[in-house]
């Protein structure tokens, strides 16, 4: 096996979260010949391309970044002159062919942000808290032909704290994966790797959110609209609907209250904006009304208290 200054590894990862595994390598000594990254992307109001976080720090360190729409149909000859010896993936946002995967004499690595088998697919970080998880934790696995299917190398857990959010545990999942991977690659270089087959019945997989996802079911029990609100911000972000307003809603918690799914019970600047759950309440902490800010919701309620009329109704499903 080469060292880790000879072992030449190519990169392919996106966002944020791929960032601290990509900082791993190159402060860790390994030789990164080469970064994959997404296209940029046109973002805000003016539509202005913004380039992924993976390539500004890749360029800070004159490592040659390439981006393809689709790694697997345009990218493989970059590859093939590139010759590495190992794929590394993180957050990468692209199926990589099974013919790019038999060209790797080493394989490709994946960092994965679930305890695998369990929530594999596109969004595994907001499933484990929409689901009641207590701990979740990073999974570094060989990449096969098959979406989060590969053999397991080493995992780490963590635990999710009640208020963790979507966001939250996203930064806490990316600095534990760049010691997770760490640890794998150690492993590989010294010849005491060992990968573990999955369990499928085990298994489950979501998909990535649809377009428009993110409306409150209030017929849910308190904890799950709870769980809901934290685990997708701030994205996909939820949000409640009155009439032809769309209110988003970033935090909220259980409250000692019961009535008829999606009926305000509370709104006042003292007591809060309180709704009405299948089973239980829940109390809206943090909310951005259209044409406002993000605001904590009794500063928002000071002075607005007929926005949220006691006795009506949230849309519901």
């Amino acid at each position: 096996m080469k060292s880790k200054s000879e072992l030449r590894i190519a990169f392919l990862g996106t966002p944020e979260f791929a960032v601290p595994s990509l900082r791993m390598l190159v402060e860790g000594g390994y030789q990164v010949c080469g970064v994959f990254t997404q296209p940029d992307r046109p973002k805000g109001r003016g539509h202005k391309l913004i380039a992924p976080p993976v390539k500004e720090y890749a360029q800070e360190q004159g490592i040659p970044v390439f981006q393809f729409e689709r790694i697997s149909r345009d990218g493989m000859q970059v590859l093939e002159e590139l010759a590495p010896d190992l794929l590394i993936t993180a957050a990468f946002g692209q199926i990589l062919s099974r013919a790019l995967l038999e060209k790797l004499p080493l394989g490709c690595i994946n960092v994965h942000a679930s305890l695998l088998p369990k929530y594999r697919g596109a969004a595994p970080i907001e499933q484990a808290i929409l689901h009641g998880e207590k701990k979740t934790g990073i999974t570094t696995m060989y990449t096969v032909y098959e979406i989060d299917a590969g053999d397991i190398l080493e995992q780490d857990e963590l635990e999710i704290a009640p208020e963790d959010t979507g966001g939250s545990l996203r930064e806490k999942l990316s600095l534990l994966g760049a010691k997770t991977l760490s640890r794998t690659l150690e492993k590989l270089l010294d010849g005491t790797l060992r990968a573990t087959p999955q369990n499928p019945e085990e298994a489950t997989y979501y998909p990535m959110f649809p377009r428009g996802f993110g409306k409150v079911d209030f017929t849910k029990s308190a904890r799950e609209v709870c769980d809901f609100i934290r685990g997708i911000n701030p994205a996909p972000g939820a949000f409640m609907q009155m009439g032809d307003q769309k209110i988003k809603l970033f935090l909220a918690r259980e409250a000692a209250a019961e009535g008829a799914p999606g009926q305000i019970l509370q709104a006042g600047a003292k007591e809060g904006l309180v709704i009405a759950c299948g089973k239980g309440a829940a109390e809206i902490l943090r909310l951005q009304y259209p044409g406002s800010r993000q605001m904590d919701a009794r500063d928002f309620l000071r002075g607005r208290s007929g926005i949220f009329l006691p006795g009506n109704c949230i849309e519901g499903e």
